[in-house]
């Protein structure tokens, strides 16, 4: 009698949602590119064609994408992309860039462990692998997503600060201001933005606060700038 293998229970869960994340970032990534116009609903089974995926980890996913505020959730008609005014999303980022500017202001006064420093340094690192070629894919968005969440991720927690970490999080909740989220993808305009990383993760290694405050607060001023470019209209 030939024995069939069955993975634990446990292992079978974390393959799930390991699975359902990946189409997450993938849906994510189709939003916020623009293949995907707001208020536009999105259907489990298409999406599970074009993923080439079984519609359990479709569901999730958008499950995830609604908690994140990326989607709207209505009963019986399901899941449509969010719409956001301009302005909601300009006023996000300008609220945003002073809570950053302070995180890494601290962060800089306060200094990073060593465990702080190999994560940053290792995003650095990914950053400029993923750019040395020059040209950026629509699949590299995801990539950039993860090495720039890291980097701000690590900043906010090496302000040993709780209150700043939680408003930014509150700011996040427009999903164009998350840094999870990258909305205008030009090669320049990422190339910026991780050179400016690089220059505020000197900064606070220097522990020089004034200047890792003024970087970061123009780094994310710059993203504001790029995203309002890319919609194509000023904030009203």
């Amino acid at each position: 009698m030939t024995e069939t293998f069955s993975p634990p229970a446990a292992e079978t869960d974390e393959r799930a949602a390991t699975r359902s994340l990946s189409v997450a970032d993938r849906i994510r990534s189709a939003i916020l590119s623009g293949q995907f116009a707001p208020g536009e609903r999105l259907q489990e089974v298409r999406l599970s064609e074009r993923l080439g995926v079984s519609r359990t980890p479709v569901r999730s996913a958008l499950q995830a994408l609604a908690s994140e505020g990326l989607l709207d959730y209505a009963p019986n008609r399901g899941y449509a992309v969010r719409k956001f005014q301009t302005s909601e999303i300009v006023d996000a980022y300008d609220i945003r860039a002073m809570l950053e500017a302070l995180a890494a202001r601290f962060a800089a006064e306060r200094g990073l462990s060593d465990e702080e420093r190999g994560i940053i340094e290792k995003s650095l690192t990914d950053g400029d692998t993923l750019l040395a070629s020059g040209v950026l894919r629509d699949e590299d968005r995801i990539a950039y997503g993860a090495i720039n969440f890291v980097f701000h991720d690590t900043v906010h927690a090496a302000s040993r600060c709780r209150m700043v970490g939680d408003m930014i999080r509150l700011c996040q909740r427009v999903p164009q201001s998350s840094v999870r989220n990258i909305v205008a993808f030009e090669y320049k305009d990422v190339r910026r933005r991780h050179d400016d990383h690089h220059r505020i993760y000197d900064a606070i290694l220097l522990r020089d606060p004034w200047r890792a405050e003024m970087l970061m607060r123009d780094h994310v001023a710059s993203v504001k700038s790029s995203l309002i470019r890319s919609f194509g209209t000023a904030p009203r």
